[in-house]
């Protein structure tokens, strides 16, 4: 007779099998815990060469989940994510060919290099968890997360995600560049014969699968979260509506998507409750890519970071 699953003992078994891969990014790492418990999706942004491909493909090799990637360009087409029709002459029918979006993890690298029209193609897919080709819809596989990376430092050529689909985004990651004692051991690595195409070499392999994430996600959704907590964290969300300094503030969304990552936190950490540290914990990164700043702030440097930073301090925390 097998053993239970410990979701805890399965998470933290899957951290150590990513470092055999990557270097630090601790952070990063709990981020996409946070959003595959969560069940929402997470956006990464850092310049390139942080490892964001390899924490996707290290991060899906250790669940055993499947993972695909779509290089976003300026010629790509709705079709080449979701799938489209193809006329079949054998059978004189047109058969659906399902796009990479059929997949557990889903990385759209540098999502802000293609048009608004192949983004939007996203937009379904990362909401209803489905595609919809001539009116059919078809169901994703679940699991189901978009992992989309840009780049912070190139404008040319690229296209900003607009409010509505960077809403659809529970969480906004930053990479880092690593301090120095952690590059000199990504360059040690690869002198040693490291090959981040070959995870396998490197020793990586699957140690949780599909139920022991399931099992974690039931857990992390039955987390308390007190009335004085959610209150909290809804003053947090409508008080960047009122900042002078915010175009548009979080939506009801946002406050729902700071609640679901601050339980999942909780959860990570040992707790069968939310506190106020968790939602402080997780605002920033949940809030941030949520809010659009007037003209006039960015041009004194003044971000959501910087908002949120201010509204933090000043929301009454309870008791």
């Amino acid at each position: 007779m097998s053993q239970p699953i410990n979701p805890h003992e399965a998470l933290a078994l899957v951290r150590g099998e990513v470092a055999k891969a990557v270097v630090g990014q601790e952070a990063a790492v709990t981020g996409l815990l946070i959003g595959l418990l969560a069940g929402g999706h997470v956006l990464l942004e850092g310049v390139p060469g942080v490892a964001k491909t390899l924490l996707v493909r290290s991060l899906a090799a250790a669940l055993d989940l499947g993972a695909k990637r779509i290089q976003f360009t300026p010629d790509l087409m709705p079709g080449d994510v979701t799938g489209s029709l193809i006329y079949d002459s054998r059978t004189a029918r047109f058969e659906f060919r399902p796009g990479p979006v059929f997949t557990n993890l889903l990385l759209a690298d540098e999502i802000n290099r293609t048009p608004p029209k192949t983004q939007a193609s996203l937009l379904e897919v990362m909401e209803e968890r489905q595609v919809s080709v001539e009116g059919e819809p078809r169901a994703l596989p679940s699991p189901f997360m978009v992992i989309a990376t840009q780049n912070p430092v190139e404008y040319e050529g690229t296209y900003p995600l607009p409010e509505a689909q960077l809403d659809r985004f529970l969480l906004k990651l930053t990479l880092p560049l690593p301090p120095r004692h952690q590059e000199v051991e990504v360059v040690a690595r690869h002198a040693a014969g490291f090959d981040p195409r070959d995870l396998g070499r490197a020793g990586l392999r699957a140690v949780a699968g599909p139920e022991a994430l399931a099992a974690a996600r039931a857990a992390a959704a039955s987390v308390r979260v007190d009335p004085e907590v959610l209150g909290y964290l809804v003053d947090i969300c409508r008080a960047t509506r009122d900042a002078p300094s915010v175009a548009l503030g979080v939506s009801p969304r946002g406050a729902t998507a700071l609640m679901a990552a601050a339980r999942a936190w909780a959860w990570l950490s040992g707790r069968p409750f939310v506190t106020p540290d968790d939602v402080k914990a997780l605002a920033l990164p949940a809030l941030r890519h949520r809010i659009q700043m007037r003209i006039e702030a960015e041009a004194e440097g003044t971000g959501p970071e910087t908002v949120l930073g201010s509204i933090l301090a000043a929301v009454p925390v309870p008791r």
